[in-house]
């Protein structure tokens, strides 16, 4: 436990999915110092909950909790402390991120509530706001990506061309076979792995960067991890779905977020009528991501703009990659006064539109 972590009290809240999927809510507060409401935290693909809390001096959760955020964590489906499961980003907008909003303010008797999203839980995050199914939400900060997905070329040869063949052989990818190879396809993947990725030696670490990027690192730079969260990282990730890289790849390929499951809730095109949302959005993403460029966020931040001019906000951090914005030993001075300084202005035209409502 970190200093920063001492008067926090942590309590799991589990909820039920849209469809029936038990799900939870990690809640982090300090009870003595909540001044500024609930702000519900949603992680990536293939990780849980967890990665926001990374073992360095203070990490993000520690930083919100001072501020005096009442901070909740959703283990939304793609979570690795559950069952793998073949889902989807509709899904988790449908689903997931709008019944883990209701839980929370059931829970803390709020109206609203603010929210800071990363990689996949952004994606789907963003869809459920732009389909109109979060309206409680006042201010977003969005890290890596959100509506545009943009990759470098190298991700795109491995999305489109050896991801049709690796689908034929395995409905999951997972750096944990870096560790243990358990199949035909897991051993023949690692073998890969070791031939090409030379980094450190970090067999998880190497894994991941096979996974999701196309650096060496792709998600990271070493030099902005401590060793104990390099260290750390063997047990934050674990399988993800080709049903999954099949939705994004799509996605990719049309320059923004597209449903594919066909449910009324969601448009089919994410991008073909104003997003039914008020909130505010800060953009951010580092210049140095070789997961999703930092490209992915200025378009969607120009894109927001040009409807709500000198209202959404962008920022990019130099020397930073996709995940070390939250988990880099100097993140706390580096990054986190931005996340927090947004999330901390709010969202007045919200709140007056929000009143109106009422």
């Amino acid at each position: 436990m970190t200093q920063a972590a001492v008067n926090q009290v942590e309590t799991i809240v589990p909820f039920t999915a849209g469809d029936g999927l038990k799900l939870n809510l990690i809640n982090i507060k300090n009870p003595d110092d909540i001044t500024k409401g609930p702000i519900i935290l949603v992680h990536g693909a293939g990780v849980r909950a967890n990665i926001f809390r990374a073992p360095v001096d203070q990490n993000i959760v520690d930083a919100l909790v001072q501020q005096g955020y009442d901070v909740w964590l959703e283990n939304w489906r793609a979570s690795i402390d559950f069952k793998p499961l073949k889902w989807t980003l509709d899904q988790a907008a449908i689903y997931d991120h709008p019944y883990a909003v209701k839980k929370i303010l059931d829970m803390t008797g709020e109206r609203q509530l603010k929210a800071l999203i990363h990689c996949q839980g952004s994606t789907s995050f963003t869809m459920s706001l732009i389909a109109g199914l979060l309206p409680q939400v006042t201010t977003v900060v969005s890290n890596a990506v959100s509506l545009h997905p943009v990759v470098p070329s190298w991700s795109k040869v491995k999305l489109y061309l050896m991801l049709p063949l690796v689908k034929f052989m395995t409905d999951y990818l997972n750096p944990q076979w870096g560790i243990k190879a358990p199949t035909f396809t897991a051993k023949l993947i690692q073998a890969m792995v070791m031939l090409t990725h030379h980094e450190c030696d970090n067999p998880v670490c190497k894994q991941v960067s096979f996974t999701y990027g196309s650096g060496c690192p792709a998600l990271w730079s070493h030099a902005n991890l401590n060793e104990q969260t390099h260290h750390w990282l063997n047990t934050e990730f674990a399988a993800v779905p080709m049903s999954f890289f099949a939705q994004i790849t799509h996605c990719i390929k049309r320059g923004n977020l597209f449903s594919v499951e066909g449910n009324s809730l969601l448009p089919l095109d994410f991008t073909e009528a104003p997003p039914k949302t008020s909130a505010r959005f800060a953009f951010c993403a580092g210049q140095n991501n070789l997961c999703f460029l930092a490209e992915s966020q200025k378009r969607s931040y120009q894109y927001f703009s040009a409807m709500t001019a000198n209202f959404h906000v962008l920022k990019l951090f130099p020397e930073y990659g996709h995940l070390d914005v939250f988990m880099g030993e100097n993140a706390a001075k580096d990054t986190f006064p931005f996340i927090i300084e947004e999330l901390n202005k709010g969202n007045p035209q919200f709140i007056e539109h929000y009143s109106e409502r009422l």
